[in-house]
């Protein structure tokens, strides 16, 4: 289920025949929203580091009208100025990010994403990386382990936690980093509204896929492709991507690159988070191409 749909084509404004990049296509529904709104020549550059993923969108996309004009790329959005270079998307009308982890990543790719099941520690979006969540609570450093947990995490028992994964090597399974914290934290913490392992969970994904660097890298490159009047939408789920955007778009502006469409973040309505929780965390910001 695609997160703030009605937001996305709301700032993005698609028009018939104009060709847009969806930085982080999953299974297509924003892809496929914009899509119904540029018959019927329009295109999107949908974009994954995920090849199973894609595999599963082109199936589903298999004998209808959207196969030809959604054009499906295996790559790290990081290299998004190459990628539509080689696609030749020119002067696409807006770029898109949805920062968010997919419902297929936690629920049925089996990478160790979700704590609530029993898991190999993986945590890789793309197979082509070296670098696993396993990798890392095992032979990080206990002072690279405490800087991610209370960076990536914000997680107030960062350093115990590390310290306790260090005590608890090996850890292969999600269930063996999940009793690690519960072991180093206290039991009053096991009580509160997000699981106590969220946060640990969402600093090893974030630094096994190097996600806040990626989004760095890309946005500059996502204005760079668009034209004059070209429209950016990113939605974020965590402070720090949330922070990284807002501050970006805030140089642009100064700069006169763009013109903020969001004062403040959109958030999603609460019937769309009481139809769909995941989507609670979620801030959209947009900006326009000047």
């Amino acid at each position: 289920m695609p997160v703030m749909k009605n937001e996305v084509i709301r700032f993005l404004a698609p028009k018939l025949g104009e060709d847009f990049v969806d930085c982080t296509v999953g299974l297509g529904g924003h892809a496929l929203a914009i899509l119904d709104r540029t018959r019927p020549s329009g295109r999107v550059l949908g974009i994954d580091a995920d090849p199973t993923i894609l595999e599963r969108l082109k199936r589903k996309l298999e004998g209808t009208d959207y196969e030809e004009r959604l054009v499906l790329v295996c790559d790290n959005f990081a290299n998004l100025g190459e990628i539509v270079k080689k696609y030749s998307f020119r002067s696409v009308s807006g770029v898109l990010f949805d920062l968010g982890l997919s419902s297929w990543h936690l629920e049925e790719s089996g990478r160790g994403f979700s704590f609530l099941r029993n898991e190999p520690l993986d945590m890789r979006y793309s197979p082509e990386n070296p670098l696993t969540a396993e990798a890392i609570v095992n032979f990080w450093s206990l002072k690279d382990l405490w800087r991610i947990l209370r960076v990536y995490g914000q997680e107030r028992f960062s350093r115990r936690i590390a310290e306790e994964i260090v005590r608890s090597r090996p850890l292969r399974t999600t269930v063996d980093l999940v009793m690690a914290v519960e072991r180093a934290t206290p039991s009053w913490y096991h009580r509160g509204r997000i699981h106590f392992a969220t946060k640990t969970f969402q600093a090893l994904r974030i630094a096994v896929n190097n996600e806040l660097e990626n989004l760095e890298r890309a946005l500059p490159q996502a204005l760079d492709i668009m034209g004059n009047g070209g429209r950016l939408v990113v939605i974020a789920f965590h402070s720090l991507e949330d922070r990284i955007v807002k501050n970006f778009l805030r140089e642009k502006a100064k700069e006169g690159v763009v013109k903020i469409l969001t004062k403040k973040p959109v958030r999603p309505s609460k019937a769309e988070v009481a139809e769909n929780p995941r989507a609670r965390s979620a801030r959209l910001r947009a900006a326009l191409k000047v």
